[in-house]
C-alpha cells in the first residue's frame, strides 16, 4: 500500500486545489449573499453557472469518473480524468473544504452516483439521453430511494412499486419517496426510482431502479425538507409523490429486478466519496477553529490557552489523520478487490468520518462561541452536513452491524454462541 500520490494525481491536487483556493472560496460570500437575495431561494445564482463553465475549460471536471468517452463518445471535457479511487481522494477532500466546491467542479451528489450507475448499468439509449448531459453539467438529477412510512435502514421494506404491465411494455410507478436530494434543484431533469416489482422473487431481487424524468405526468414534488433548519437551496431534500406514472420498460435500468444489486454498486463509491470530502470539511473547521482561538482574546489571553482548548485541537488533529489514513485504505481496497472485497472497510469509514466530522466542527463552532453559530461561518452549515451523513447512505447503526458481522465471521467456526 502507497497511498503517495500518483504524478497525476499531483498535478490535479494543485490544479484543484488553486481553483478552490482563489476562485471558490473568495466567492463563497457572493454566492450566499446572491442566493438569499433573490425573491425565488430555489434558482441557482449566476455566479455558479461562471464557474463550472472556468473549471469545466481549465479541465478540473468530472474526476470522479474514470476515463470513458472512447466508449461512449463522450467530448473530451467530459470524460473524466482516469483517476482510482485512491487517487481521487484528495481531490474530493479538497472540494469538500467548500459547500459549494463539488458542484463546481461536476462531482456533487448524487449526480456522481447516478452517472455511475449509467456507467455501469444504463443502455446506450439511457446514456445518450441523460449521462452525457450530466457530464456535461446541463442539467441535474435525484436519487429517489428513501420512503417516510418505513424503517429505511432496510431498504427491503419499501412499499412504493415499479410494476410491468401485463404486456410487458410498460411500467408503472406510485408511492412516496422523501429525501430526495438534489430535487429541488431548477436544472433537476430526471430522478433514478427504486420500487418493489415481484414480491415473490428472493428478497434481492424483487426491486426495480427505473429513470423518470421530472415533468412526467403523475410526479409531484410535495415539500422541500428541512436538515437542522438548514433547505440547502437551491438543491435541497424533498418529498414525491409518483401516482400511477407510466413509462416505457425501456426506463427501467438493467431490467427487472435488478434495483438491490446496482443499488450495491451504487452505494459504496457514494459513501467513500462522502468520507472524503467530510475529511475536506473537518479540515477547515480545525483551521477555522485554530484561527480564531490565536486571534480572539478572553481574560488576558488567545482562547486557545484557556479551558483545555490546545488539547481539543490536538485531539481533532489526530482524528482527521486517523479518519483520512482509513478512506485511503478503504479507497485502496476498493480499486484491488472491488465493492464487495471492502465491504466491512467502507461501512468502517462511513460509521467513522461523519462522526469525527461532526466531533470537530461542534469543537470549532464551541471556539467561534455566538459567531459558530450564525450564517458569519460555514461552520453551522457544515455541522448540518455532518451530522445528515450520519443517517445518508446508511445510519451508522447498519454500518457496525455490517463491521460486526464480517469481525465475527473470522471466529464462527470457534463458538456456538457467535
Amino acid at each position: 500500500m502507497d497511498f503517495a500520490p500518483s504524478p497525476q494525481a499531483r498535478a490535479y491536487i494543485d490544479r484543484v486545489g488553486g481553483f478552490i483556493d482563489t476562485e471558490i472560496i473568495p466567492r463563497e460570500r457572493e454566492y450566499l449573499d446572491a442566493l438569499r437575495s433573490q425573491e425565488n431561494r430555489w434558482e441557482a445564482p449566476e455566479l455558479i453557472g461562471r464557474l463550472k463553465a472556468k473549471a469545466r475549460a481549465e479541465g478540473l471536471w468530472n474526476l470522479f469518473l474514470p476515463e470513458v468517452g472512447a466508449t461512449h463518445s463522450l467530448p473530451a471535457p467530459d470524460r473524466g480524468a482516469g483517476l482510482s479511487v485512491t487517487e481521487y481522494a484528495p481531490l474530493a477532500e479538497l472540494m469538500g473544504r467548500s459547500l459549494i466546491a463539488p458542484e463546481v467542479f461536476n462531482c456533487n451528489a448524487p449526480d456522481t452516483g447516478n452517472a455511475e450507475v449509467l456507467l455501469h448499468y444504463g443502455s446506450d439509449e439511457q446514456r445518450a439521453r441523460w449521462l452525457a448531459p450530466l457530464l456535461a453539467g446541463e442539467i441535474r438529477s435525484a436519487f429517489c430511494m428513501t420512503e417516510p412510512d418505513v424503517a429505511s435502514s432496510d431498504a427491503t421494506t419499501m412499499t412504493a412499486t415499479a410494476t410491468l404491465a401485463e404486456d410487458g411494455a410498460t411500467v408503472v410507478i406510485s408511492g412516496r419517496k422523501w429525501w430526495s436530494t438534489g430535487i429541488g434543484h431548477p436544472d433537476c431533469r430526471f430522478v433514478i426510482f427504486m420500487g418493489l416489482t415481484d414480491p415473490a422473487a428472493h428478497r434481492h431481487a424483487r426491486h426495480s431502479m427505473v429513470l423518470v424524468p421530472l415533468d412526467t405526468p403523475g410526479v409531484r414534488i410535495e415539500r422541500m425538507l428541512p436538515v437542522l433548519g438548514y433547505y440547502d437551496e437551491p438543491h435541497g431534500h424533498g418529498e414525491v409523490f409518483f401516482t400511477d406514472v407510466r413509462l416505457p420498460s425501456s426506463a427501467i435500468i438493467a431490467g427487472p429486478g435488478r434495483g438491490f444489486e446496482i443499488a450495491q454498486g451504487r452505494l459504496g463509491p457514494g459513501r467513500i466519496h462522502h468520507c472524503m470530502r467530510l475529511i475536506g470539511l473537518a479540515e477547515r473547521a480545525l483551521e477555522l477553529a485554530c484561527r480564531r482561538s490565536l486571534e480572539r482574546v478572553a481574560f488576558g489571553k488567545p482562547i486557545a490557552n484557556l479551558g483545555g482548548n490546545r488539547e481539543r485541537i490536538a485531539r481533532a488533529r489526530i482524528a482527521i489523520n486517523q479518519c483520512r489514513l482509513q478512506v485511503l485504505h478503504a479507497a485502496w481496497l476498493l480499486d484491488t478487490a472491488g465493492a464487495f472485497g471492502a465491504m466491512s472497510e467502507l461501512s468502517q469509514v462511513k460509521a467513522a468520518v461523519p462522526a469525527m466530522a461532526q466531533r470537530v466542527i461542534d469543537m470549532a463552532i464551541q471556539l467561534h462561541g455566538g459567531a459558530g453559530l450564525s450564517d458569519d461561518s460555514p461552520l453551522a452549515g457544515s455541522l448540518a452536513a455532518a451530522r445528515a451523513l450520519r443517517l445518508a447512505d446508511g445510519p451508522d447503526e447498519v454500518h457496525l452491524a455490517v463491521v460486526a458481522r464480517f469481525e465475527l465471521a473470522k471466529y464462527k467456526g470457534e463458538s456456538q454462541t457467535a
